[in-house]
């Protein structure tokens, strides 16, 4: 039977490529699909493409029965992740709260088999507090998230948790890193947009900016590889995995990787004031035992390797980076 991802962006394209290649046809729902840049990754001809708006439990239904939908993946965000939450945070939480709690609902009331939801590692880095040292009868016992994303994404962890808990719901969340891959289209985190920017400026002879912040990376393909891991495991005996590349790349490595796969390149590590809050300088690694232990995870890509396959993809799609950042040629 199908599965219905939710969110046609970086990462559930490549879930529905993953999903094709294992013999599926996965349904893709999505309130804005794009064509093209879902083109680029997977053989449309082997997905289904419905019109959806996660905030509107009708749509979820409408999906499920008429595809006969037994699991999903959630991957549906809001622009610009960290950086867009703080500019809207209505939004954000309107989003990401209530659209995956109509995700969970929806598999509660249809019985579905899987929910796998896309959390994210801004859970390890975005915190402050634990003054009390986990005692639950002292008022800061835990840390807290500091930004409007990271508090969304603990939100719907805990939710999640609690549908598995009290209404059988078989629920797992996968924390990405900040997620470099191929992409026409619109969406992405700051981070994933800063790196295509700077591939695509590097490949017109500009000079590419690098953030400078050190980031716990993941490439789209090891994302889906982990996310349909989650959703086709026998057993959970966790249900929140980190899903990374298991190391923190520093702003050298970047650019000493776009420098060898373009020799010549001009490259300048900057970040905009405008994307500091979603670009911190991470000093602690995502344990990935866990995710290595119940599910058979380990990130195949290293940020080298990501860059060489970033620049082969974009020289074969030279339409994207010789038109604005975003549009669909």
């Amino acid at each position: 039977m199908p599965v219905l991802i939710i969110g046609g962006g970086l990462v559930g394209s490549q879930v529905a490529r993953r999903l094709v290649q294992a013999g599926e046809r996965p349904v893709i729902m999505d309130r804005a699909a794009q064509p093209q840049a879902l083109a680029d990754i997977v053989d449309l001809a082997r997905v289904r493409l419905v019109e959806g708006d996660v905030l509107r439990p009708l749509a979820l239904t409408r999906a499920i029965r008429e595809c006969g939908i037994t699991d999903v993946v959630h991957t549906a965000a809001n622009p610009l992740l960290t950086l867009g939450a703080q500019r809207d945070p209505y939004g954000a939480i309107e989003l990401n709260i209530m659209g995956t709690v109509n995700v969970l609902e929806a598999a509660r009331v249809h019985g579905l088999k899987r929910v796998v939801v896309a959390s994210s590692n801004v859970l390890n880095h975005f915190l402050a507090g634990g003054e009390g040292r986990g005692d639950p009868a002292r008022e800061e016992a835990f840390m807290r998230p500091t930004t409007f994303y990271a508090s969304t994404k603990q939100a719907i962890e805990s939710l999640g948790l609690n549908y598995a808990r009290w209404c059988g719901v078989d629920f797992a969340a996968v924390r990405y890193g900040a997620v470099a891959g191929p992409w026409r289209g619109r969406g992405g985190g700051g981070p994933s947009t800063l790196l295509r920017e700077a591939v695509q400026q590097a490949l017109r002879g500009e000079e590419a900016v690098l953030p400078a912040a050190a980031l716990e990376w993941v490439y789209a393909p090891d994302a889906a590889h982990g996310t349909v891991l989650a959703l086709r495991a026998a057993t959970l005996g966790s249900r929140v995995f980190n899903i990374t590349m298991g190391y923190v790349c520093g702003p050298d490595e970047l650019a000493t990787a776009l420098q060898a796969a373009i020799p010549g390149a001009r490259v300048r590590i900057d970040t905009p004031a405008a994307s500091a809050t979603a670009l911190p300088n991470m000093v602690r690694v995502s344990d990935l035992s866990l995710a290595q232990e119940v599910l058979g995870y380990a990130p195949r890509y290293r940020m080298p390797d990501v860059i060489r396959e970033l620049i082969d993809w974009y020289r074969a799609h030279r339409e994207v980076w010789r038109a604005p950042m975003g549009a669909d040629a």
